[in-house]
């Protein structure tokens, strides 16, 4: 048993209130408290993870460029295989609703390295997809465990980095399940026109293989309450008496009652607390217009246009370069906002320091889309036409950033179940959208369609600004426990 003497003294403390357990908890710069880690450790996390968070949204509009290709291969319609997407998409959402609880239960490590796993190995059917049917069915499932990155990264990056250092680490990271889909299309029309549309998920499946190699050779817990759990076991099993350790925050109810509890954590956040509600909202409707970008570029560009596939996939690089440039110049700027306003109020940091940015974002997305619709519908020249994406690019990624912070400072133990409660809604929205724009655009043009989209995101638009003032208030009264 550790005593005064040991070396593990410092990490423990007599029990409180009753309770004769003695208290493990983190020492002092301790090396195994993920906040701790060398700054290489921390990257070498941040990067498999940003890439799984990469790599599943890009699986999802890779093979957009092959739509025809694949209908006609596969005896289909466009709408049947765009049915892929759709279904792909809306798992990519409902996954974080069990995923990221499960990684509060788990820890992060075993969830990334076992979905990934599967989500890797369902590239093979997928390639091999006899029927239109099998291709829906497999990429649906694979859509669901190919979330993980995208349920878990919040967390895992709120795990290792202190509230005044996370806004620029998690601006890169959440450039994945954007840039993903924009970087797709690019790849997948390279691949389709020089080789088969197959190909897509072979690529995909190396790919994937390779990172997965890295997660089980690299990949670090980073949930405190795992690593805690694991140390109060071993030093139960290290004691030479009955003594028995416990954790600060230790969960000790039953197994089964953890589970649902922690199942439901995510849509009792997002449905009791009217910010993460409207939030999610403004970002399914920006999430939908993405995808139906995306999925109409080519009859766009290739059809309106007369663009070949290589040149329609290369314009994916608008929306993309907005992304970067959002990433790059503006998505760092989201701490040093937060902080000069911490400071500004006697050091006692909000959550909604981190919407100021946002308000720059809700401004140009609409009109991005605005500029965007009135030059397909005249036929203005490509450059012109695509520059608008390039400001939708630099809103969406603004308002993204700023409101996936904010969930983390609002939710900091439960980040992962408060990103995926707005996650899961994104993508059911998100997903199905582009099912019904084209018979939009059919009945009313590009112009006032798009038009639509616009309406929308301007509706909302107000959003940031409202909460920034009224964000606290609207949290304290509508406060739950979790």
């Amino acid at each position: 048993m550790p005593d005064e003497s040991d070396e593990t003294s410092p990490l423990l403390e007599n029990g409180h209130g009753g309770d004769e357990r003695k208290l493990v908890k983190f020492g002092e710069d301790d090396e195994e408290n993920p906040r701790c880690w060398p700054k290489s450790r921390k990257m070498t996390n941040v990067g498999i993870i940003a890439l799984m968070a990469i790599l599943s949204p890009l699986a999802s509009s890779m093979f957009t460029p092959g739509i025809d290709q694949i209908a006609e291969d596969l005896g289909a319609t466009q709408e049947e295989v765009i049915g892929a997407t759709t279904g792909f998409v809306i798992f990519l959402g409902l996954g974080p609703l069990i995923l990221a609880p499960l990684s509060e239960t788990f820890g992060r490590r075993k969830l990334y390295l076992t979905c990934f796993t599967f989500f890797t190995l369902l590239q093979i059917p997928t390639a091999l997809s006899p029927n239109v049917a099998t291709l829906v069915a497999v990429r649906t499932i694979s859509g669901f465990f190919g979330s993980v990155g995208i349920a878990n990264g919040g967390g895992t990056i709120s795990d290792m980095f202190k509230p005044e250092e996370r806004a620029s680490i998690f601006g890169w990271y959440l450039l994945g399940p954007l840039l993903g889909p924009t970087l797709g299309p690019l790849f997948g029309g390279l691949i389709v026109q020089y080789l088969t549309w197959r190909w897509v998920f072979w690529i995909i499946l190396i790919v994937c293989a390779v990172n997965t190699a890295l997660g089980y050779l690299f990949l670090k817990e980073s949930y405190a309450p795992v690593i805690l759990e694991a140390r109060r076991e071993a030093y139960e099993a290290s004691s030479d008496s009955n003594t028995k350790f416990k954790f600060d925050g230790q969960d000790d109810r039953p197994f089964q009652t953890k589970i649902l509890e922690s199942m439901r954590r995510p849509l009792r956040i997002l449905f009791t607390q009217p910010i993460v509600l409207t939030m999610a909202i403004y970002q399914a409707i920006l999430f939908g217009t993405n995808y139906t970008l995306f999925t109409n570029f080519q009859d766009i560009w290739g059809d309106g246009y007369g663009f070949s596939t290589t040149k329609v996939g290369l314009l994916y690089l608008g929306p993309g370069l907005g992304f970067l440039a959002a990433v790059w110049f503006l998505v760092p700027k989201i701490d040093t906002v937060y902080n000069r306003l911490t400071k500004r109020n006697n050091g006692e940091a909000k959550p909604e320091y981190r919407l100021p940015l946002a308000n720059i974002g809700s401004v140009f997305i609409p009109i991005g889309l605005f500029w965007f619709a009135w030059c397909v519908e005249y036929h203005v020249h490509w450059f012109p036409t695509i520059l608008s994406t390039f400001f939708f690019g630099i809103g969406q990624i603004t308002v993204f950033n700023t409101v996936q912070n904010y969930y983390i400072d609002s939710f900091s133990k439960y980040a992962a179940s408060a990103i995926a409660a707005g996650a899961v809604f994104r993508s059911l929205v998100g997903g199905t959208i582009p099912l019904f724009a084209p018979g939009l655009f059919d009945r009313i043009g590009y112009g006032w369609g798009f038009s639509v989209f616009a309406f929308a995101s301007l509706a909302l638009s107000p959003s940031p600004l409202l909460f920034f003032y009224y964000g606290e208030r609207l949290r304290k009264r509508f406060a739950i426990e979790l």
